[in-house]
């Protein structure tokens, strides 16, 4: 048995790929399905199906782009509402892969269908590995609100379940959970680990350690953060299903006029360039979303689900297929195009740019310290305002910020932050040309400026 970890650090998720012999399946893959493809082939192994523990709502599933590359059977939540041909399955549902036997098990929680895939190897009555989707993670559970308040209290009663009926499992049993590190599908703050045993995590996971429905709900639901907007669009698609198509999109090459024209349309600018170049020199009206690992999910969150955008990218290469695969796996149309040079054609060509301050933590803190203190805008969560806030700041964050850019006043500009510069800087754009004179505290956050006033402190008494 050979077990490979995809890790997509922007989702938090893991995709697995199982291989015994020359015959493989995928556990829960996402859209962009091509790197699993090409983990099997250099394998030398056909994939006879693809497994799926729950109907996904943070990315697109990549089942049929697998289906048609090898012809796998499509091994799906029997309750799950798919609307294309599958294998319904639910418990006992079985599959052989090679020597492998793999069975599945009820296990909802993280949603009502969800299901849980044992893996037993040759003739073993035991399992040695489970693919326990957003059910038991490591170090954590899988949250059970994200279908809506009505169904929360339900689902979190399975959730107990289900981690009372894995804790009946072998310890040595293998946990490879779809959900991790970085996924806003978890309940709490998970190990960084993205594979377990169910021995280490009967010792050490506060979910399997509570003792009564009471405490596991306390533990499960005491430290949410806010999901991403799009989720609710997710579930609908992958009952739908989408089309395949074998590679990532390209995104055409435009120039600055058709940029005018797109923005003239009502098309979104979305500047995926590095904070302080954006900060420098930007197209008015645009929104800064750095190229990171969070890009695809953060452009999902602030803009309405499905917008048209254009994109002014990093220099790097490969940035425009990075930003393509991202909004890909969260079935985000492909953007209207790339501005052809950047910002320095747009300005070439005759057009103004917009511009603000940016500022560093101690900075901040020596204007608090000021006669005329500017005002503080705090983008973070609000799980982590419970962590401590500047004393006087306003808090909204960044995703709730569109729409409400009124409330932050006008009258002396506004230091945004948040805890590492990324949210502030989105914030920033957001409120850039609304009114308020935003200043970017884009290197550091909350954490430093409260350490930093605090030493101040202490150096003036």
């Amino acid at each position: 048995m050979d077990i490979e970890v995809f890790v997509t650090p922007g989702l938090g998720d893991n995709s697995f790929l199982l291989t015994s012999g020359d015959e493989a399946v995928i556990v829960d893959p996402q859209r962009d399905a091509w790197r699993f493809l090409e983990a099997a082939d250099r394998r030398r192994a056909r994939v006879r199906a693809v497994l799926e523990t729950h109907v996904h709502n943070d990315y697109i599933s990549g089942a049929h782009e697998v289906r048609d590359a090898h012809g796998a059977q499509l091994y799906l939540p029997a309750d799950g509402g798919y609307e294309f041909d599958h294998v319904g399955s639910r418990e006992g549902e079985e599959l052989t892969v090679g020597d492998l036997r793999l069975v599945a098990i009820d296990t909802p929680g993280h949603t009502f269908e969800h299901i849980a895939w044992l893996v037993y190897e040759g003739g073993s009555d035991q399992p040695s590995a489970v693919f326990s989707g957003g059910s038991l993670l490591v170090g954590s559970a899988g949250r059970t609100d994200l279908l809506g308040p009505d169904h929360t209290a339900a689902l979190t009663k399975h959730q107990y379940e289900t981690v009372q009926r894995l804790k009946g499992l072998p310890e040595g049993v293998q946990l490879l959970p779809t959900h991790g590190a970085g996924s806003f599908c978890v309940s709490s703050m998970p190990s960084t680990s993205r594979t377990s045993t169910l021995g280490a995590e009967f010792r050490t996971n506060d979910m399997v350690l509570a003792t009564s429905p009471e405490e596991f709900e306390d533990e499960l639901t005491g430290e949410l953060m806010a999901y991403p907007a799009y989720y609710p669009y997710m579930a609908p698609i992958n009952r739908t299903g989408v089309p395949v198509l074998r590679r990532t999109p390209q995104i055409p090459v435009v120039s600055a006029d058709d940029v005018a024209a797109a923005v003239e349309r009502g098309v979104t600018v979305v500047d995926a360039r590095g904070r302080d170049e954006f900060a420098a020199s930007h197209i008015p009206g645009s929104l800064n979303i750095e190229l990171n690992s969070g890009f695809g999910s953060y452009v999902g969150w602030i803009l309405p689900f499905g917008s048209a955008t254009v994109l002014v990218l990093p220099e790097d290469e490969g940035a425009a297929a990075d930003a393509a695969t991202q909004l890909l796996r969260i079935g985000w149309p492909m953007p209207d195009g790339v501005l052809d040079g950047g910002v320095e054609a747009w300005a070439a060509s005759g057009r103004a740019t917009g511009s603000y301050a940016t500022a560093s933590p101690q900075e901040l803190c020596d204007a608090l310290s000021g006669e005329e203190p500017p005002h503080v805008l705090d983008v973070r969560q609000p799980l982590e305002w419970k962590w401590g806030t500047i004393p006087g700041s306003q808090t909204v964050f960044a995703s709730d910020l569109p729409g409400r850019e009124d409330e932050v006043p006008t009258d002396r500009p506004v230091y945004i932050v948040c805890s590492n510069g990324h949210r502030a800087a989105i914030a920033a754009s957001l409120l850039d040309g609304k009114g308020p004179e935003p200043v970017l505290v884009g290197d550091g956050g909350v954490g430093e400026v409260l350490r930093m006033c605090r030493e101040r402190q202490a150096v003036d008494a």
